[in-house]
């Protein structure tokens, strides 16, 4: 396991997808994402890099949210920060 970049200068709301239906997660992961504003963060933990909501946030949100690998799975759980720009 490597570790973060960088230490936040946020404190991230935790978002564990593992825990929701499949057939939920983009739907419940947009309605968060919504919710924040700029300058929040929601750390997004998952059993897979989610390639595909990646470049559906790409699409939906453009530039407007960073995306921060903080652990990229490596056996264990893929753990993003998604950081709304202010």
């Amino acid at each position: 396991m490597s570790p973060p970049v960088e230490t936040p200068a946020y404190t991230p709301y935790p978002f564990d997808a593992r825990a929701i239906a499949h057939r939920f997660r983009h739907s419940a992961i947009f309605g968060a994402l919504d919710a924040l504003e700029a300058g929040e963060a929601m750390r997004f933990v998952n059993d897979h890099d989610p390639i595909p909501l990646l470049n559906q946030m790409r699409q939906r949100y453009g530039e407007r949210i960073d995306v921060i690998y903080q652990q990229h799975g490596d056996g264990g759980p893929v753990v993003i920060d998604f950081v709304v720009k202010r």
